[in-house]
């Protein structure tokens, strides 16, 4: 680098916890607006920098990385990292990096918040009283008002066991639960255990579960993992929650779902159309909960997750290999570091 700080380019104001860490070794632009930078705008500051803070709206594919050729490492202000195109930043030697563990506490929070908020009919209560709607009833309790559905002895059932998964089935047994979950790989028997949770496979959690809660990451295989097939298979009762990422469900079926009966309610923090359009057919639905990505928004997170993307980018810097990279066989391909 000679004497050259590297540049890096970060696509929206992140907490300064972070900033002020970063810019102890590198010059830093940040985006200072409120929406995502266009996309010419992401291409053309990619041409001119050595590192790039993204973020989950930032498409980073194959002509943004083939244009960049200073561009060394993308450090991810996400857990996931579905908009970047891992393998190809790998051939051309850029180091990929994202944000776990830190957020894995607050979504696991929001997670049950929505689970009680559907479940207890939250949201459709409080729309109930700002209305007037209550006060129009001229009754002030009623046996039949507002009739939700218990949560505690039910059956919980989990769609991916990572960190998120495992946080939220620590939540259930304050709950007094019966808890299932399905992924690829079985957890080991000491983990499931000490969670108190049954390995099944997709059909009996659906058929099975009362509520089910979704934590998988988005990949061609767990693209609309739960469509019309697998939504018929639960219980009319049940409630469907989502805080992994919208395109894991189908949403299109999902409306038909909630229309026609065929579960009882849904909560969802992500959607496959971000933001989601005022006119989307979820949104005049009173049976489901609609949150805007909201999973990792306490302060404390978001702190630490800026941080992460410093320690990061401070790594690299020195040479080392950062703390939580992605494509560990870049190393291979390309050292860590500027020189």
């Amino acid at each position: 680098m000679g004497g050259r700080r590297p540049r890096v380019f970060v696509t929206r104001q992140i907490p300064e916890e972070g900033l002020s860490l970063i810019r102890e070794c590198y010059e830093v632009e940040v985006w200072d607006r409120y929406t995502p930078p266009p996309r010419e705008v992401l291409l053309e500051k990619a041409r001119e920098v050595d590192a790039l803070v993204t973020l989950l709206t930032d498409r980073v594919d194959r002509e943004l990385l083939d244009s960049a050729p200073r561009l060394r490492i993308v450090a991810q202000y996400a857990v996931g990292f579905d908009n970047i195109d891992v393998e190809h930043a790998t051939r051309r030697g850029v180091y990929v990096t994202n944000t776990p563990g830190v957020l894995t506490d607050a979504t696991a929070d929001l997670t049950w918040a929505l689970l009680l908020a559907a479940a207890r009919r939250v949201v459709e209560a409080d729309r109930f009283v700002r209305s007037g709607e209550w006060w129009r009833t001229g009754t002030g309790w009623h046996p039949m008002m507002m009739l939700g559905f218990h949560v505690t002895g039910k059956t919980l059932g989990i769609i991916g066991m990572g960190r998120i998964g495992q946080a939220v089935a620590r939540r259930a047994r304050g709950f007094n639960m019966r808890i299932l979950y399905y992924q690829r790989h079985r957890l080991p028997e000491d983990v499931e255990r000490e969670l108190g949770a049954q390995y099944v496979d997709l059909e009996t959690l659906l058929r099975e579960s009362d509520f089910v809660s979704i934590h998988v990451p988005l990949t061609p295989e767990t693209r609309r993992m739960i469509g019309e097939r697998e939504l018929r298979m639960m219980k009319r009762t049940a409630i469907l929650i989502n805080t992994a990422r919208g395109a894991v469900v189908d949403e299109e079926a999902l409306v038909r779902a909630l229309r026609e009966g065929w579960i009882a309610a849904a909560a969802l923090d992500v959607f496959e159309r971000e933001p989601l359009p005022p006119d989307h057919p979820l949104t005049k639905l009173d049976n489901v909960v609609l949150a805007p990505h909201i999973g990792s928004a306490t302060r404390e997170t978001r702190a630490a997750m800026a941080r992460l993307v410093a320690e990061n980018l401070l790594a690299f810097y020195r040479g080392e290999v950062p703390p939580t990279l992605v494509n560990r066989e870049v190393v291979k391909v390309r050292p860590p570091g500027f020189s």
